[in-house]
């Protein structure tokens, strides 16, 4: 099996990893929790290689667009400042990490994390070339994620065993239209 480095062009991106898409939270991603070791074991290889770490949260103002009460499809969920937008127990993020506010404005939906945000200024500044990407939920914001990297230039890798859908169906053409549009899709044992 060939293996991929890492290189000083590289960074994670860990998407949405907040207590209202665990098991127990409003809007419950299944296996959201059994992926924290694992991306906890991304983090600290890029930790120890010296790469950036970004980690996109939902950010939601208590009117926000997207909740069922406002005439959107979600129910309430990662209200600013709540317990429930805080990031998952057990989720070793370094001090270091960049905070990814999005969907913080009430008039805007934000799947990706380069929606109104600084992401791509901030890749760009440190020179980042290549994301990788984990977390949830792969068939929203993790694709749609990945989807504003490629649509930007980057190449993106897809960190299969680190990401969690909400439905089989859905992650399948998620997993589909990624691999499609130049995505590749890589587990631990395959990085360097």
């Amino acid at each position: 099996m060939a293996r991929l480095k890492l290189v000083q062009l590289d960074a994670l991106i860990v998407v949405d990893m907040q207590k209202d898409f665990s098991s127990s939270g409003a809007l419950p991603v299944p296996g959201t929790e059994e992926i924290v070791p694992v991306i906890n074991s991304y983090i600290e290889l890029f930790k120890e290689k010296g790469l950036p770490i970004f980690a996109t949260r939902d950010w939601h103002p208590e009117n926000h667009v997207s909740f069922k009460e406002n005439g959107g499809i979600w129910p309430r969920h990662c209200v600013q400042w709540s317990q429930g937008a805080e990031f998952i127990d057990g989720l070793e993020l370094p001090p270091d990490t960049f905070i990814i506010n999005k969907g913080d404005r009430s008039e805007l939906e934000a799947y990706s994390g380069f929606q109104g945000t600084l992401l791509d200024s901030l890749l760009r500044e440190r020179g980042v070339k290549r994301l990788f990407i984990c977390g949830v939920a792969t068939d929203y914001c993790v694709k749609n994620t990945a989807l504003g990297g490629l649509n930007l230039g980057y190449q993106v890798f897809i960190l299969s065993d680190a990401v969690r859908g909400v439905s089989p169906q859905t992650v399948e053409r998620a997993e589909e239209e990624l691999l499609n549009r130049g995505a590749l899709i890589l587990e631990r044992e395959e990085i360097l």
